[in-house]
């Protein structure tokens, strides 16, 4: 496996995440996809026979200013050369962009449906509003997120007035 198309799949992940999840495309994300991309981790291992490369151990994914935190990365390839089915984040997972940010116990990037599926105690803030539920989805094709709840946990969000560049007047 090419050591190129292991930093091409996580660059997918951090540009889908460009989209913020209150459904507006910031003003850097075009330039962000010619930006490096910056992966550290404890381990590297790939498997050409599973189609995988998996980042574990303190994971940093790192692309211009979207930032993912996590304990385990995994890259699943497609049939084609430079393809990606999806991305997944493991343990302790936190996406940050500026004063935005998602933490979760797992992510998972669906190229397909264009989806960013939060689980696991999934919480989305930018300043100081707040949503959580069960499953927070973001559709990146549509611009949109959907938080939805379940019979143990309910959809919570906390919005503040807005006062002086707190979130740029903007709301989840």
């Amino acid at each position: 496996m090419r050591f190129g198309r292991l930093l091409i799949m996580p660059a997918l992940l951090l540009a889908v995440f460009c989209v913020n999840v209150w459904g507006e495309v910031p003003a850097s994300s075009a330039k962000r996809d010619d930006q490096p991309i910056q992966i550290k981790s404890n381990d590297l291992a790939t498997d050409k026979t599973s189609r995988t490369a998996t980042f574990t151990g303190s994971v940093t994914a790192r692309q211009g200013d979207v930032t993912i935190f996590c304990d385990r990365l995994v890259v699943h390839y497609g049939e084609g050369e430079q393809s990606v089915d999806k991305v997944e984040a493991f343990g302790n997972v936190r996406i940050v962009q500026g004063n935005r940010q998602g933490v979760a116990g797992r992510a998972r990037y669906d190229t397909h449906a264009g989806t960013i599926i939060l689980e696991e105690n999934p919480r989305v803030s930018q300043g100081k509003d707040v949503v959580t539920g069960k499953v927070i989805t973001v559709y990146v094709d549509e611009e949109k997120s959907v938080a939805t709840g379940g019979a143990d946990r309910r959809v919570e969000a906390v919005i503040h007035p807005r006062d002086s560049g707190s979130t740029g007047g903007k709301r989840p």
